[in-house]
């Protein structure tokens, strides 16, 4: 479980094939110097095992499933990536409850910049936007948002400098795809309205 807070900007070191997914190493020396085998990490908001450690660097294995349905298929060594590690019992939860589970990519529609704040339109599955509610929370690439405008297709975000500064968010322009996870509480209330439909 995470809070959506980021906690550093890594860099993809390396992109090794293996079978049919491939090993990911992420250059990061906060985060690797605190880490062992087995933690997970939400790397742009996809929950991922450490597998090793070495150094400033620490390898994930992400398969075909992940690869295919998130952003991580689309890195390439360079690629910078938000990361966060999970919550502890007793830890601040300062963002929402994130599963590090994406739910569906998204496609950046429109960027409004004003000054050194920005505005982003992402466009949404139709399906998802059922689990969206104007000031709800919703993470995208694992970064915790608040929603400003929920449309049938498309919801809005506003991006403080700080959060522009610090995340992936400040460089993703439009057409771009970004990681998204809607608030797990808005998953169970979509499934109890199902249940209650009348047969």
């Amino acid at each position: 479980m995470f809070t959506g807070l980021v906690q550093s900007l890594a860099t993809i070191k390396e992109i090794v094939p293996e079978g049919p997914g491939v090993r990911l190493v992420v250059s990061d020396p906060e985060t690797a110097s605190g880490a062992k085998i087995g933690d997970s990490i939400a790397i742009s908001g996809c929950c991922l095992t450490v597998i090793a450690t070495d150094g400033d660097s620490l390898s994930f294995e992400a398969g075909p499933e992940t690869l295919q349905k998130t952003t991580l298929g689309e890195l390439s060594t360079g690629s910078q990536v938000n990361l966060e590690t999970s919550l502890l019992v007793g830890d601040s939860l300062g963002g929402h409850l994130v599963t590090g589970h994406v739910d569906a990519v998204g496609t950046i529609d429109r960027r409004e910049d004003e000054e050194e704040w920005s505005t982003f339109w992402i466009n949404v599955p139709e399906s998802l936007s059922r689990q969206l509610a104007c000031k709800g929370s919703i993470a995208v690439e694992g970064v915790s948002l608040t929603l400003v405008e929920v449309e049938d297709t498309r919801f809005s975000i506003a991006l403080i400098p700080h959060t522009l500064n610090v995340t992936t968010l400040g460089a993703r322009k439009v057409g771009d795809r970004v990681n998204l996870e809607t608030d797990v509480l808005a998953k169970y209330v979509e499934r109890q309205l199902q249940w209650a439909k009348p047969c």
